[in-house]
């Protein structure tokens, strides 16, 4: 198999998603740490717009998102399952509401400004207010929690949280899925980013332990990579064949059209490129670039938007 590189930065709760999830299904990776604001050059060598963290590479395929990353961590290596097949449903809905809903609430709860201060302590001047006017970029248009609503929404989403680990080890059961995963990450940047706003926690220690469930779950067998080798990596490597899935048409747009495909909501920057898969779960595009030649990008069609390129 070739070598799973995953782009990501250590402080990114979705990183950490995907980092936990690896280390459960002890995948080795290799790691390449991209910049948390733009400019990107590299990232964008081999997404060819989108700017989001992380994205998988595997040789000259990209995959965007970290619900698409699940999946094709899923498909590489089947056990231990992050989908059981009687959850399969419900741990996609919940992950849903977790990457969504309970990480906004989180975020705007960790962000106030006791945390921001906390997490940008120790980081050179200015990088405070490059982040925050990159991220106020990123989310142009969205509605956003005022630290008063967040916390109370915080505070009633973990009290839910914490009446699922009360009763099992994890929060569906004896073993983890995809729902721990995604409900774990924006805790976890709670008590590891900005430690002080972890006394959230202490209404509910049975959150606590789950977490420590969950970061027990393997050790990480990561090494470490460089950005210009990864994309050396997509240069030399000819993207993978794509499956057989039906071409399921949502917008009269055809394959091999000029398209481009945007998030719908955080990060709408939008990756231009030849459509040549829009399935039933996924679009894949088709781009080339000077420095990583030929390769696939993919992304989820959930959250994603697809239209056709300006001529």
């Amino acid at each position: 198999m070739t070598a799973l590189i995953l782009h990501h930065y250590p402080a990114s709760p979705f990183s950490e998603k995907i980092r936990r999830a690896l280390a459960y299904k002890q995948l080795p990776w290799k790691s390449v740490v991209v910049p948390t604001i733009l400019p990107k050059p590299d990232v964008q060598a081999l997404t060819g717009g989108y700017r989001k963290t992380p994205f998988l590479q595997i040789g000259a395929d990209i995959y965007c998102d970290s619900a698409l990353i699940c999946d094709v961590l899923e498909h590489v290596q089947p056990e231990p399952v992050l989908y059981p097949p009687h959850l399969k449903g419900v741990a996609r809905v919940f992950a849903q509401w977790a990457d969504s809903t309970l990480f906004g609430a989180a975020m705007a709860y960790n962000l106030q400004p006791r945390g921001a201060a906390a997490l940008f302590a120790n980081l050179p001047e200015g990088m405070a207010q490059a982040f925050s006017e990159d991220r106020r970029e990123m989310s142009a248009g969205m509605p956003r929690l005022r630290p008063p609503e967040a916390t109370a929404a915080y505070r009633s989403y973990l009290r839910r949280i914490a009446h699922m680990a009360e009763e099992h080890d994890f929060l569906f059961g004896a073993e983890p899925c995809l729902a721990d995963f995604a409900a774990y990450h924006p805790l976890w940047f709670t008590r590891t980013c900005v430690p002080v706003m972890a006394d959230i926690f202490a209404a509910t220690p049975a959150v606590l332990e789950w977490m420590d469930r969950i970061a027990a779950l393997g050790l990480q067998r990561m090494e470490k990579f460089s950005a210009e080798d990864a994309i050396t990596v997509a240069a030399r490597a000819e993207p993978l064949p794509l499956g057989d899935e039906v071409f399921q048409d949502e917008h009269g747009i055809a394959l091999g059209s000029s398209v481009q495909i945007a998030a719908d909501s955080f990060g709408t920057e939008p990756t231009q490129g030849e459509l040549l898969a829009a399935t039933r779960t996924r679009y894949t595009l088709c781009r080339q670039d000077p420095r990583a030649g030929t390769v696939h990008v993919h992304f989820p069609r959930i959250g994603y938007t697809l239209r056709q390129a300006q001529a």
